[in-house]
């Protein structure tokens, strides 16, 4: 269930993935809110010097997302869904790029919540956790594109088993398994 300041955005989803400007620009007012709440809870411990916002990573994202008009989003959750993983997109960019200029010290961090924003936080390294993603996404695809979903979209356990067509209770277990797998990566890169 949407929070009370998120309207339902079938009939807009639908209007903007036509590419109708109008839309376009109604979508993004509608989703805006969010989008920043979901941004923001990614960069929390984002590292001091960094010059991106959580505004900044939302309006990268959202150029992403309206150059993807064959995406059919058939609803709110499915469009979080993706609208976290051009975020995802973006962070993993923007690391890449700060990397290949600067190899010195501690990428781009992004904060990984136990529970979607919600319980203890670890700050990890973007491209770590990016990486770790998609070596799990070999043994387990389901399951990474529910931490995904989780972690990049801001989606609750319900919004994820509408998305992905499952279950609540897979995806409750999905995300316990995915959790511990990346918890295991992330913590041996580290070296501890």
């Amino acid at each position: 269930m949407p929070p009370a300041d998120v309207p339902d955005l079938t009939g807009l989803l639908a209007d903007a993935r036509r590419g109708t400007p109008a839309a376009q620009e109604a979508l993004f007012e509608a989703t805006y809110g969010q989008l920043r709440r979901i941004a923001r809870a990614l960069m929390r411990r984002e590292r001091r010097e960094s010059i991106l916002e959580p505004t900044d990573l939302v309006h990268d994202a959202w150029l992403k997302l309206v150059d993807q008009t064959r995406v059919a989003w058939t609803d709110r959750a499915h469009f979080l869904n993706i609208a976290g993983r051009a975020m995802r997109q973006v962070l993993v960019d923007r690391a890449r790029r700060r990397g290949a200029v600067k190899r010195l010290g501690r990428g781009d961090r992004v904060t990984f919540n136990d529970d979607a924003g919600h319980g203890a936080a670890a700050d990890v390294d973007v491209l770590a956790l990016d990486e770790a993603l998609e070596r799990f996404s070999v043994l387990d695809p389901r399951a990474a594109r529910v931490v995904e979903a989780r972690v990049f979209g801001g989606l609750t356990v319900r919004e994820v088993a509408h998305v992905l067509d499952v279950s609540t209770r897979t995806v409750e277990l999905d995300w316990t398994t995915g959790r511990r797998w990346l918890a295991r990566e992330l913590r041996g890169r580290d070296g501890s």
